[in-house]
C-alpha cells in the first residue's frame, strides 16, 4: 500500500469528536441555529417551575390538536400540572413499541417553607428550604424572583409571579460583608453557608410613623413585628390573602430575568433551568414537526429528578405504565401495555457537564463533552462504580449511534468527571425498569446547576435535530 494511502486509511480508524459549529458553518445553517434558539430563549425566560413548563408544553400540544381521546392518534396526559405523556400514532403496529423521549421539568431552586414570613433587624424575610443540589452561596446577593401558586382553603388557586417585569420588585438572600467573614472564609463551604439562613427579603418599610409611635416599649414592638404585619396587608390587598394561605402555597424561589446570550459572538446562551428544560423544549419541537410515518411517537416530562424522583409526578411512580395502557387500549386491545414497554426504545433526554476550563484537572478529557461538539451519549450514569446507574447495552448504542451517523448529526460521549470524583443520576433508570432499551442522550452544560447555567447554540440546535431523527426513524 503507498504510504499516502495508508496515512489515509489509518485517519479513517480513529475517532475524533466533530464540532458541531463547523457542521452547520454554512450561512443558512446559522441562520437556522439562531432562529430556532431564540425560541428558546423565550422558552426559558418565561417558564422557570415545573408548573409553567408544564402548562406551556400542553398548551403547545393542544394548538396541534393533541387531547385526552386517544383515538384521535394525538394523545396527551397531564398528572396534576407537574408531568405530562404525550403519544402520537404512527403507521407501524404498536406491538412494536414506542420511540420515546423522556426529560424533567423541574430544576434546583430555593422553595418558601410553610410558614416563611419572619421579622428581624428591620427586615421581613422569608425562610427557604432549598430543593435539589445546589451551591449555596451562588444564591446570595442576586436579584430573585418568586414564581409558584397559593391556594385557598376553599380551592381557589392564586398564581404568582413576582419579580419578573421591569416594573417588579425584586427578591434577594443578603450576603455577609467581606469585613465581618474573616472566620468563614477559614470553613469549608458546607460550613460557611447555612442552609437555615437562606432568607429571602421581602420587606423593610414601616406601615407609618403614627402606627409606630403608639408601640410604648421595645418589646411590643417586638412582639408586634409591623413589618410582616405590613408584608401581610400588601399581600391582603392585592392577592386578597392571609398569612395562613400560605402554608398551602407552593412558592417558588428562582433568579430574577431573561435567559442572555453570552461572549461577544452571542455563541452562548446563559440561563436558569437549561436543566433540564432544555431538552423539554428541544423533545416537544421533535415530536410537534415529527412525521405520521413509522413508529408511534411520544414524551414524558416528569417532575421530581432533582430529588431522586420519587412522588407522585416523579419518574419512579406508575403514571408512565397508566398512559401506555391508555393508548394500548385504544390502538391496539390485542396486547398489553407490558408488550409495548417492552418492546419501546428511549432516550433519557438529560444533560451532562462540559469539560470546565477553570477545572479541567476534574474530568477525564477523553470521556468529557465539550460544548459545541452536539448532543453527548451518556452509556451509564450512577456514581462510585456505576451505583445507581442504567447502563445501555452495546446494540443499543450502536444502533443509535448509527441512526446520527446518517444523518450527519454531530454527536460526542461524555462522562460527569472523574471516576471517584464525579458522577450523577437521569430518569434512565426508571424507564429501564420497564423492560425498554434507553440511553441518555442530551447536551452539554458548564455551571450545570447554578443560577446561571452556559448551553451552546449550536448544541442546542444538534439536540433537537438529533431528537427529531430519533422519533422520525
Amino acid at each position: 500500500m503507498p504510504l499516502a494511502a495508508h496515512k489515509e486509511s489509518m485517519q479513517d480508524l480513529t475517532y475524533t469528536p466533530k464540532s458541531a459549529w463547523k457542521r452547520f458553518a454554512a450561512e443558512a445553517d446559522q441562520k437556522e441555529i439562531f432562529k430556532f434558539v431564540e425560541r428558546y430563549r423565550e422558552f426559558l425566560s418565561a417558564c422557570k417551575t415545573e408548573r409553567e413548563t408544564i402548562a406551556y408544553v400542553e398548551r403547545r400540544l393542544r394548538e396541534a390538536g393533541y387531547g385526552e381521546d386517544p383515538s384521535s392518534g394525538f394523545y396527551l396526559a397531564n398528572l396534576r400540572g407537574k408531568s405530562l405523556f404525550a403519544a402520537r400514532r404512527g403507521t407501524l403496529p404498536l406491538r412494536e413499541g414506542l420511540s420515546l423521549i423522556a426529560a424533567h421539568a423541574d430544576s434546583p431552586r430555593l422553595d418558601c417553607k410553610q410558614r416563611p414570613l419572619i421579622e428581624q433587624a428591620g427586615l421581613a424575610q422569608a425562610k427557604t428550604h432549598y430543593y435539589g443540589g445546589i451551591r449555596k452561596y451562588q444564591w446570595l446577593s442576586r436579584p430573585l424572583a418568586i414564581h409558584g401558586v397559593i391556594v385557598r382553603d376553599n380551592g381557589e388557586c392564586v398564581e404568582i409571579c413576582l419579580g419578573e417585569k421591569p416594573e417588579d420588585p425584586v427578591f434577594c438572600v443578603a450576603d455577609l460583608l467581606p469585613h465581618l467573614a474573616q472566620k468563614q472564609v477559614e470553613q469549608t463551604v458546607r460550613e460557611a453557608f447555612d442552609g437555615e439562613k437562606l432568607n429571602i427579603v421581602v420587606g423593610h418599610k414601616l406601615p407609618s410613623d403614627e402606627e409606630c409611635e403608639t408601640l410604648e416599649t421595645k418589646e411590643e414592638k417586638k412582639e408586634e413585628n409591623p413589618i410582616k404585619k405590613a408584608v401581610l396587608e400588601l399581600l391582603h390587598e392585592h392577592l386578597d390573602i392571609c398569612e395562613e394561605d400560605l402554608i398551602t402555597a407552593e412558592l417558588e424561589v428562582v433568579p430574577a430575568g431573561s435567559a442572555r446570550y453570552v461572549g461577544f459572538d452571542r455563541g452562548l446562551l446563559g440561563a436558569y433551568g437549561h436543566d433540564d428544560r432544555i431538552c423539554v423544549f428541544t423533545a416537544l419541537e421533535a415530536l410537534l414537526s415529527s412525521e405520521h410515518l413509522g413508529r408511534s411517537k411520544a414524551i414524558m416530562f416528569w417532575d421530581k429528578e432533582e430529588i431522586g424522583s420519587d412522588g407522585a409526578t416523579g419518574a419512579s411512580s406508575r403514571f408512565l405504565g397508566y398512559c401506555v395502557e391508555t393508548i394500548t387500549k385504544a390502538w391496539d386491545p390485542t396486547i398489553s401495555a407490558s408488550q409495548v414497554l417492552l418492546q419501546s426504545q428511549a432516550l433519557s433526554a438529560d444533560v451532562t457537564a462540559a469539560l470546565d476550563p477553570d477545572y479541567q484537572d476534574l474530568h477525564e478529557k477523553q470521556n468529557a463533552a465539550q460544548l459545541g461538539y452536539g448532543p453527548c451519549f451518556s452509556k451509564f450514569t450512577g456514581s462510585r462504580g456505576k451505583y445507581g446507574a442504567s447502563d445501555a447495552d452495546a446494540e443499543y448504542f450502536g444502533l443509535m449511534r448509527g441512526l446520527l451517523n446518517r444523518a450527519n448529526i454531530p454527536w460526542q460521549v461524555a462522562e460527569l468527571g472523574k471516576v471517584d470524583s464525579g458522577g450523577g443520576g437521569t430518569v434512565a433508570l426508571f424507564l429501564a425498569q420497564w423492560g425498554m432499551q434507553v440511553i441518555d442522550l442530551g447536551p452539554a452544560l458548564l455551571a450545570m446547576h447554578s443560577p446561571f447555567e452556559l448551553a451552546s447554540c449550536a448544541d442546542i440546535y444538534a439536540t433537537w435535530l438529533a431528537y427529531s431523527a430519533f422519533l422520525n426513524r
